[in-house]
């Protein structure tokens, strides 16, 4: 088959990658990451920058060895000894790092927050393409070790309480007429009533995949998610808003005069709009709300999902109709969400 003819290019070598080439495919790979994911990707490779330079008095370089690695989990993972819990990061470097704005606080840090950073540290040498040191049999042997204690200490991450119809209801009633009581409550029940949305699906969300179904109802297409981050065309990213979502919801959009852009924004003094709400607004909203209605302080954002996966079951939702609505794909990972309560029919089988 004759070739077209091209002008001359210089010839690419097969075996490896040009840098203009592989700089193209690390943009690729980091536009399909999402910006929480980088954010936090970011965050742990300058922790672990930090305390290499602290610890071994020299900047850090990739492939790192698996001692490397083994010293980073026992200076930050509490281990049991006779005068208590410890561990062995030095209190100067745990200073230097809280004081550079390395790390929130002293002390410890949480067991999932260690097993981020070992995940990161572990997808960077992954990406180099060079040995990596946290597939070594000692750190990974360790880490399950290290897994196994806290739980028998108790001290694995207690899962946040299920924001049910109740509490739910309660919050909504501190939600008054202004233009943040309506904000408000249209992002409650936006978030609870399509799923138990994740709080940058809500602060993300947009007019252009908001459609009409009929008077004060919408369906929203979530197009993208955690669930789908292929942008995957299913029946169930369409999400119904009806009821009291619908209802809420209109009243926002009258009241906000929003057309197009982003659903749901700040609302400055003055009762005048501002931008977007971040990811983060919108957990600040649900605990303000929460606290506002007298609620214990047990509720975050990701409790809008559990709620609404806990009241459905209770409700006695087809667990088929749950998951098209939270966007799940194994029952596994829905059941994970559903949170018992002392309603529960098992407990009163006596």
């Amino acid at each position: 088959m004759l070739l077209p003819a091209l002008p001359l290019l210089p010839a690419l070598e097969p075996s490896t990658l040009s840098t203009v080439t592989a700089e193209a495919v690390e943009a690729l790979l980091r536009e399909g990451e999402s910006v929480n994911t980088l954010a936090s990707y970011r965050s742990a490779l300058r922790y672990w920058a930090a305390w290499f330079g602290l610890r071994y008095g020299q900047a850090i370089a990739l492939p790192l060895p698996p001692a490397v690695v083994l010293q980073f989990i026992v200076d930050h993972a509490e281990r049991t000894t006779p005068d208590g819990l410890t561990s062995d990061l030095p209190s100067s470097v745990d200073h230097a790092l809280v004081s550079g704005g390395f790390k929130g606080k002293p002390g410890p840090m949480a067991l999932n927050t260690l097993v981020h950073r070992i995940a990161v540290l572990s997808k960077a040498h992954r990406r180099r393409d060079v040995k990596n040191p946290c597939q070594d049999p000692q750190v990974r042997n360790l880490l399950t070790k290290i897994r196994r204690a806290y739980g028998k200490r108790g001290a694995l991450p207690q899962k946040k309480d299920a924001l049910t119809k109740d509490p739910l209801l309660a919050m909504l009633d501190t939600c008054d007429d202004s233009l943040k009581g309506l904000r408000d409550r249209a992002l409650l029940l936006f978030a609870w009533a399509s799923g138990g949305r994740r709080r940058s699906e809500v602060s993300g969300a947009l007019m252009k995949h908001l459609r009409r179904a009929g008077p004060h109802s919408f369906t929203y297409t979530l197009h993208h998610s955690k669930s789908n981050q292929s942008a995957t065309d299913r029946p169930e990213n369409h999400k119904p808003l009806e009821g009291m979502a619908g209802e809420a919801l209109q009243a926002w959009l009258d009241a906000s005069l929003i057309q197009d852009g982003t659903i749901f924004r700040q609302v400055r003094k003055g009762g005048h709009l501002g931008e977007p709400l971040s990811p983060a607004a919108v957990r600040d909203i649900v605990r303000a709300r929460a606290k506002l209605a007298g609620l214990p302080d047990v509720f975050s954002a990701h409790s809008l999902r559990s709620g609404f996966v806990t009241e459905a079951a209770v409700q006695k939702v087809p667990l088929a109709d749950t998951m098209a609505m939270t966007g799940h794909r194994s029952v596994a990972s829905v059941v994970a969400y559903y949170r018992p309560s002392k309603d529960n029919p098992g407990a009163k089988l006596l």
